[in-house]
C-alpha cells in the first residue's frame, strides 16, 4: 500500500513539475504567434497537440493556484518579475504560485525517504519547506537580473543604430524596426522588445503608451531614460536625432564610469582570496622546507 502511494505521488509531482516547466519554457510561443500574425510571417502556428497540452497545462496550474491564498498585489508584483524576465505566457504566474508547493513537496519528500530529518524532524522539515517556498522567488530574481543585465549590454549598440537610422531620414518607428532586423543575431532579447512596440503601436497603441510599456516590461533604468528622453521628445516637439546623441553619449559615458567601477571593486575583493587560499599556500611552500630544516637541528641537538 505504501509503495503505491509513493509511486502516485511521484508520478503527480512529475507531470506537475514537466506541466511547471512547459508554461515557462514556452514565454516567447505566444508573443512569436501574434507577430506572425501581424507581420504576415509565415510559421509560428502550434498543432492540436500542443494546444491540447497548453490547456492540460493550464488547468492543472490553475487547479493547484486556486487552492493556494494570493493578495491581488502580490500577484500583480509577481506577474511584473515573470514579464521582466522574458516569461509573458498568461499561465505563467499560477506556474509560479504552484511551483513553490511543488519544488516545498519534492524537498519534503527528498528528506523524509532519505532519513536525513530523523536527527531533527521538527528543524529540517521546516527547513526544507522553507527552502521550497523561496527557491523560485531566488531563481526568478537570477533570471530577472541575468536578462536585464543583457539588455544593458545591448542597448548601446541599438542606441547607435538607431541614431544613424534617424539622422538618415527614418522615423523613430522604422528605425525600431530596421533595428531589430539587423541586431537578431547579436542581441535578440533587445530585438524582440522593439518589435512588442513596434507590435503595440500596429494594434492601435500611442507611441507613449507602447514606450511606457517598454519601460515597465524591461525594468532597466537606461531604457527608462530612454524612454523619458523619447516621450519628452515627442512632447515638446524637439529633435529626436539630437536628442538620441545626446543620451547615447551620456549612456557611454555612464557605461565607461560603471566598468571602472567594477574595476576599482576588483582590488577589494581580491582580498579575501588572497588571505585565505593564497597566502597559506605560500607560507606552506615559502617557510615549510625552513620550519623541516629547524625541526631537524633541533632533533639532533636533543640528541
Amino acid at each position: 500500500m505504501s509503495a503505491s502511494v509513493s509511486i502516485v505521488v511521484f508520478l503527480a509531482i512529475v507531470f506537475i513539475v514537466m506541466a511547471i516547466t512547459f508554461a515557462f519554457s514556452g514565454g516567447s510561443l505566444l508573443i512569436t504567434e501574434r507577430l506572425g500574425r501581424l507581420w504576415q510571417v509565415p510559421g509560428g502556428q502550434g498543432g492540436r497537440f500542443n494546444e491540447s497540452r497548453r490547456k492540460m497545462t493550464d488547468k492543472v496550474l490553475s487547479s493547484i493556484d486556486s487552492l493556494l491564498p494570493a493578495k491581488s498585489e502580490h500577484r500583480s508584483e509577481t506577474q511584473l518579475r515573470l514579464l521582466q524576465a522574458g516569461i509573458r505566457r498568461s499561465e505563467a504566474a499560477a506556474a509560479f504560485s504552484a511551483s513553490k508547493v511543488v519544488v516545498g513537496a519534492v524537498l519534503v519528500g527528498f528528506v523524509y525517504f532519505s532519513g536525513i530529518y530523523k536527527s531533527n524532524p521538527v528543524l529540517i522539515l521546516l527547513i526544507a519547506v522553507v527552502a521550497g517556498y523561496l527557491l523560485p522567488d531566488i531563481w526568478l530574481t537570477r533570471r530577472v537580473r541575468s536578462r536585464q543585465q543583457t539588455l544593458r549590454l545591448a542597448l548601446p549598440d541599438a542606441l547607435d543604430l538607431l541614431v544613424i537610422c534617424v539622422e538618415a531620414g527614418l522615423g523613430l518607428d522604422q528605425a525600431m524596426l530596421y533595428i531589430s532586423r539587423e541586431l537578431r543575431i547579436a542581441h535578440p532579447r533587445l530585438c524582440e522588445e522593439f518589435d512588442l512596440v513596434n507590435a503595440e503601436m500596429h494594434v492601435g497603441k500611442t507611441r507613449l503608451e507602447a514606450l511606457r510599456s517598454l519601460s515597465t516590461r524591461t525594468g532597466v533604468d537606461d531604457i527608462q531614460a530612454l524612454v523619458a528622453t523619447l516621450i519628452q521628445t515627442d512632447r515638446f516637439g524637439t529633435s529626436i536625432a539630437n536628442s538620441l546623441r545626446i543620451h547615447s553619449d551620456a549612456l557611454r559615458t555612464k557605461r565607461r564610469q560603471r566598468a571602472e567601477e567594477m574595476a576599482a571593486k576588483t582590488t577589494v575583493k581580491l582580498v579575501f582570496p588572497l588571505v585565505f587560499f593564497i597566502f597559506p599556500a605560500l607560507f606552506v611552500v615559502i617557510m615549510g622546507p625552513a620550519v623541516i630544516t629547524m625541526l631537524h637541528t633541533l632533533g639532533n641537538l636533543h640528541h
